[in-house]
């Protein structure tokens, strides 16, 4: 199931005004994000659920006088984060005399081992969750929302105003905090190398065994300046590939629920936790409007499971080809008909997908926006026919075997490094009049090229003369410092033409809010570069489990419903594509072998 949306401005205000049920909803919708934030920044310290439990009574305190509703996130996260440093402060005040008391996390709750065991990290992703229990508390409190912000889930402005800084100061800080993150990510290495270097164990030798900020400094400046040891920093990922595609962690869940006993003013809610997230009974006290919503988060967080979806890393891709073709190794061939952005997990279908279609809907005028990626299947022509696509690519230079039918378009792509031969972009270039650039180059079993690789390849794309889009890349776009930012950067530092935006967006989220989220991600995008834009690849897909789950035919109608119609209401957007037309598989296709269109087919058609 996914994970729910968080309520929208409607329902704050509903709250506000004194409705419970949408009290119930308020708390319910937005525990998951205090409890990542509070989480994160104390490491699953036993404070936690109190630092939580304040932070949420406060917000219900203080929620009547709340003179923005569209800014309740904000203050929440404000909230969140000032309580978190009221505890750091309360810790600080040690009693002079009598039994100090132990500051230490529970093992049951510590969020590092739950992300690595509970969700199976490994390689350079486990290395980056490990690496944040060398940070101080400020570093993890930074790390904690920049996390999130790379997840999606705050925005810089929000993260800023939680700071109390300005964006251009939170920047600074975030390019710090990386720094020292990559330094413990070295001291992970070096830490786990074996033999270990017998010049470090003379480092190590009164080291007390508790990461800190201290021994991070002294570790790594070992590891820089041992020939044993600073191979240790070779090839690290980019920080901000990695951590865009980390999960946030999963409240704790198999909640079982007592019967609140009330008591007083206050009620206590004790429930047990069925899994290696919490140990033991954990009593929440909690005032009495409390108690339904938390319970109610609970519930749905036993139902959902994880608060995000994990992509791949870079050094882990979840492999997304379906054929017996790969795009790893293109040689003088197009690249295979079958793109690598298939998903491949075979999902049994739901009893939802049986279900009866919804009435059809009165076709209107084709739009000029909506096209799909496509591969020759049996019945291809026939569905480019039937969909009312204006547009279609086949991530090749040329239509490979497909029937093109009059009144539709062909777009040419260059799909990487070695698809730029002058013979290739001059085949693109008969077969087209717009060119689109390299596909997924942020990915490693995709176009994986690096900014300056791209580059310093695109003056021979845009000698071609055609419009010109960028690079499309798989995540991120909106993100300063990402791959595409420094793509578009170098372009205009050197000059180079790129005439529209491309990107590729999939939701795990397959509820109602799905269209909210693609929407913010475009403006976004749009904001930071101010072109054109062409969404080249979207669907819903969930990759929380580390392989794919696809919605329902009733979700993904729904969505394809909601987004064209989201999109063609952007000036800004001048087409879109599903991914992808064929049903041959499981996944999010639209129609089936033979050209005939399923729920989801004949909804994206009479959409648009």
């Amino acid at each position: 199931m996914a994970v729910a949306e968080e309520p929208g401005v409607a329902t704050v205000v509903a709250a506000r005004d004194g409705d419970q049920r949408a009290l119930d909803d308020l708390v319910a919708g937005y525990l998951p994000l205090v409890y990542n934030i509070v989480g994160h920044v104390l490491g699953g310290h036993a404070d936690t659920d109190d630092v939580v439990q304040e932070t949420m009574l406060r917000a219900v305190h203080g929620l009547s006088g709340l003179r923005d509703p569209a800014g309740f996130r904000s203050w929440l996260v404000v909230i969140a984060m000032n309580q978190i440093r009221l505890r750091h402060r309360e810790r600080q005040r040690v009693p002079i005399s009598g039994p100090v008391p132990e500051d230490v996390a529970d093992p049951g709750a510590d969020f590092v081992d739950l992300t690595i065991m509970r969700l199976q990290l490994s390689g350079q992703r486990r290395e980056v969750v490990a690496a944040t229990r060398w940070l101080s508390p400020d570093e993890r409190e930074l790390l904690s929302l920049w996390w999130l912000e790379a997840a999606g889930r705050l925005t810089r402005t929000e993260v800023a105003n939680a700071l109390d800084l300005t964006p251009q100061h939170t920047a600074v800080r975030v390019q710090r905090v990386k720094a020292q993150l990559d330094a413990a990510r070295i001291v992970v290495r070096t830490l786990e190398r074996t033999p270990r270097c017998p010049e470090l164990a003379e480092v190590l030798s009164d080291w007390d065994g508790d990461p800190s900020p201290l021994w991070r400094k002294r570790i790594a400046r070992h590891s820089r300046g041992c020939v044993r040891c600073e191979r240790s920093g070779h090839d690290l990922a980019s920080v901000e590939g990695l951590i865009a595609r980390l999960p946030l962690v999963p409240l704790p869940a198999a909640f079982g629920f007592d019967q609140p006993v009330l008591v007083g003013s206050q009620a206590t809610v004790s429930h047990v936790a069925a899994n290696p997230v919490a140990s033991g009974k954990l009593s929440l006290f909690l005032q009495g409007t409390l108690v339904k919503p938390l319970a109610a988060a609970a519930a749905a967080v036993l139902a959902a499971g994880i608060v995000v979806a994990v992509l791949p890393s870079p050094e882990e891709p979840v492999a997304r080809a379906t054929t017996t073709t790969t795009q790893s190794a293109p040689t003088t061939t197009p690249p295979p008909s079958t793109p690598s952005s298939v998903p491949t997990t075979t999902q049994p279908p739901s009893a939802t997908s049986a279900a009866a279609p919804p009435p059809p809907v009165t076709p209107v005028a084709a739009s000029a926006k909506k096209g799909v990626s496509t591969w020759n299947f049996n019945g291809v022509g026939k569905a480019l026919t039937d969909v009312r696509a204006e547009w279609y690519y086949n991530w090749a230079v040329h239509p490979d075997g497909i029937a093109t039918p009059p009144n539709v378009e062909f777009v040419p792509m260059i799909w990487g490094t070695k698809f730029t031969d002058d013979a290739t972009l001059a085949r693109a270039k008969a077969n087209g009049k717009v060119l689109l650039g390299f596909n997924e180059p942020d990915f490693p079993d995709q176009a994986n090229m690096t900014p300056e690789q791209a580059l310093d390849l695109w003056p021979k794309l845009a000698a071609t003369g055609l419009r010109l889009g960028s690079p499309a890349v798989a995540h991120s776009g909106d993100k300063a410092g990402g791959w595409l930012d420094r793509f578009m950067t170098g372009a205009a530092q050197r000059g180079l033409r790129v005439d529209f935006i491309a990107v590729h967006w999939y939701g795990s989220d397959f509820s109602e809010a799905a269209v909210g989220h693609l929407k913010n991600y475009l403006d976004a995008v749009h904001r930071r570069y101010g072109k054109p834009m062409w969404l080249t690849e979207y669907s819903l897909i969930d990759f929380s489990s580390g392989s794919a789950r696809y919605p329902t035919q009733a979700q993904l109608a729904a969505f394809a419903r909601g987004s064209s119609a989201m999109m063609e209401s952007l000036p800004y957007v001048e087409r879109y594509a599903w991914f992808a037309l064929p049903a041959d598989k499981p996944g999010t296709g639209l129609y089936a072998p033979g050209g005939t269109p399923n729920e989801a087919g004949a909804a994206y058609r009479d959409a648009g």
